[in-house]
């Protein structure tokens, strides 16, 4: 596979967009009142707990959770979105240009409690390295907060796709007009628990979570199962060995 494919998007995407998506997912269904709040479902009490949110965007996760009490640290790719967080979240918060692409993070060993990667590991090929470099940074007993794409969505979406397969596939996704392809690492289900574990981690929860309460009435049209959740993205809490 071609090195172009080791991590995409290229920062320079979500340069290119940055303002456009921060304003579209700051309150509409999938990241306002679905994936967040099903990450700090995960978090719980976090009052106190150095926190390292990987792939931080806008920084609307490590705001809440700084409101929450947590010692909050960013670290995203794209030199704009970055921008934006520190726009919203002042100076006194550590915000740090980088990511999951092959350089190791800009921290020390053991220097977080916890560790979020929310919606960030479906872009990385290569899990193990990314995986060793978030092992590295939590203490031992820390927790690594996941959201990723629910691989079952890959054979919805891609029906000629290879479901047992880790293989790249593209979308499309328009902000303020314009249209920009991302591509993403699809994962089977078996392939994603085992990585976690064979890099160390100990898996505490699997989650296929509802969206929040209010969100029904917010969104008339959504549309979930008869238990109420709907499927798309797979949510895990696992614990640093």
């Amino acid at each position: 596979m071609s090195a172009d494919l080791q991590y995409s998007p290229d920062p320079a995407a979500y340069d290119a967009f940055a303002e456009a998506y921060t304003a579209e997912t700051e309150s509409n269904l999938i990241n306002g009142y679905y994936t967040r709040p099903a990450i700090l479902e995960l978090a719980g009490d976090v009052a106190g707990r150095r926190i390292l949110d990987v792939g931080c965007g806008a920084g609307p996760l490590l705001e809440t959770l700084r409101d929450r009490g947590a010692v909050v640290t960013g670290v995203e790719p794209s030199i704009r979105m970055l921008d934006l967080a520190r726009r919203r979240l002042g100076p006194g918060t550590a915000l740090h240009l980088g990511g999951l692409g092959g350089d190791p993070l800009p921290f020390p060993d053991a220097a977080f409690d916890d560790v979020i990667a929310c919606l960030v590991l479906h872009y990385v090929q290569d899990w193990a390295a990314a995986l060793a470099e978030l092992r590295r940074v939590l203490v031992p007993g820390g927790r690594l907060l996941v959201a990723v794409n629910h691989p079952f969505m890959y054979k919805l979406l891609n029906p000629d796709g290879d479901y047992f397969a880790t293989e790249p596939w593209r979308d499309d996704f328009t902000f303020d007009g314009r249209t920009f392809p991302l591509t993403f690492w699809h994962r089977p289900l078996h392939t994603i628990l085992n990585e976690f574990v064979t890099a160390g981690f100990r898996i505490t929860v699997v989650s296929e979570p509802p969206p929040a309460p209010e969100a029904h009435e917010l969104f008339p049209d959504l549309e979930t199962s008869p238990s109420g959740s709907f499927l798309c993205f797979l949510f895990l809490g696992l614990e640093a060995a």
